[in-house]
């Protein structure tokens, strides 16, 4: 892992592979190796392959507690500006979804193209707000926690496919290390409301879902390929939360044949 000075954050990554630049952000739980080690070794055979360590998660420092996704996004065009990497294709998970949404707000010149995998426009603007909620309040119990109890928590949400032991354990790893700021940081940028935004995007995007993902469910999915236009959707049967973890072989060639289109 490298790391870089943005604003005062120290800002933990990890970079593979020379050609366009493809920045991947992780979700509100687990780092950047952790959840994107199959696309950090595959894609940097003719890519330029960097995954963060979002602030407050893995190797990062933690941002002050109400961030919001607005710092969040803001810190990510510096950190993009910083490595010389703009403009890169955004793939974001979950949160990082959410993340690659609302740097389109003020930094869309940073943005080639964007693929959200199991992703929100924020909890409150993609889920009913008492869902929302109640996963905000989890958060907060969770951060008080122990790591063990918050691996309990939500290690069963992520996955509905059997996946690689080795893969399980450095996810487990990475949320047994959670920061309790940076975790409460997360989640209160998570919750956002960025419903405003996908009408908005104008850049080519791809979204990948798992269609057993209890936690970004398919209607989640389909509201956004509805409101982005011009939008792709693939649905990968039987996966659930994590489902670039769960099934990276295809989850990287729907990436490859998009990224291939689009230039």
């Amino acid at each position: 892992m490298e790391r870089v000075d943005v604003d005062g954050l120290a800002i933990a990554y990890e970079r593979a592979g020379t050609g366009a630049p493809i920045v991947l952000l992780h979700g509100y739980v687990g780092d950047g190796p952790s959840v994107w080690r199959h696309q950090i070794d595959a894609l940097s055979d003719e890519y330029t392959v960097v995954a963060w360590d979002a602030p407050g998660a893995g190797g990062s420092s933690d941002p002050p507690e109400t961030f919001g996704i607005e710092g969040y996004a803001d810190c990510l065009a510096r950190f993009i500006d910083v490595l010389q990497l703009g403009p890169a294709h955004i793939i974001g998970l979950s949160f990082g979804g959410a993340l690659g949404i609302a740097l389109q707000r003020h930094h869309r010149l940073l943005t080639t193209s964007l693929v959200l995998a199991s992703a929100y426009a924020g909890w409150r603007g993609s889920l009913d707000r008492e869902v929302a909620e109640q996963r905000l309040t989890q958060a907060f119990r969770l951060s008080e926690r122990s790591p063990m109890e918050v691996v309990e928590a939500l290690l069963p949400t992520m996955f509905a496919l059997p996946v690689p032991e080795v893969d399980v354990n450095a996810f487990r790893a990475a949320v047994e290390a959670v920061h309790p700021a940076g975790f409460r940081a997360m989640a209160w940028a998570s919750a956002e409301d960025l419903r405003d935004l996908p009408p908005t995007i104008d850049v080519p995007t791809l979204l990948i879902y798992g269609d057993n993902d209890e936690r970004a469910p398919l209607h989640v999915a389909r509201q956004l390929h509805a409101t982005i236009a011009g939008s792709r959707l693939v649905t990968l049967s039987g996966a659930g939360h994590v489902c670039n973890v769960e099934l990276p072989e295809r989850f990287t060639d729907e990436v490859r044949k998009f990224l291939a289109e689009v230039g």
